[in-house]
């Protein structure tokens, strides 16, 4: 079964999940919009590809090495945090 449509009780749930309150015209206007995204994708799952060469030819491409670097301003690292305790970071409790 191909499920292209979102509807108004998804919207909703998807919502509840993230802890967001929106209105009843913000939920419709939500729906309106995932359901254009997922045309747009069904549009491009319909595009013939199969006279295109999907193979990489360049492989020689030159990427930066990884680098450790130390941190050790902690004053900074920590100026955006709004709890500490015991030089950890204190996170809200998010499962009950």
């Amino acid at each position: 079964m191909d499920k292209t449509e979102v509807t108004l009780d998804e919207v909703k749930h998807v919502a509840k999940l993230a802890k967001l309150n929106f209105s009843d015209e913000e939920i419709k206007k939500m729906q309106c919009e995932l359901n254009d995204i997922l045309g747009e994708f069904k549009k491009l799952n319909d595009i013939d590809l199969s006279d295109v060469d999907l193979t990489i030819e360049d492989t020689n491409k030159k990427f930066r090495k990884d680098e450790v670097k130390v941190f050790t301003d902690k004053k900074k690292l920590m100026q955006n945090v709004k709890t500490l305790r015991d030089g950890a970071i204190e996170v809200p409790k998010i499962i009950e």
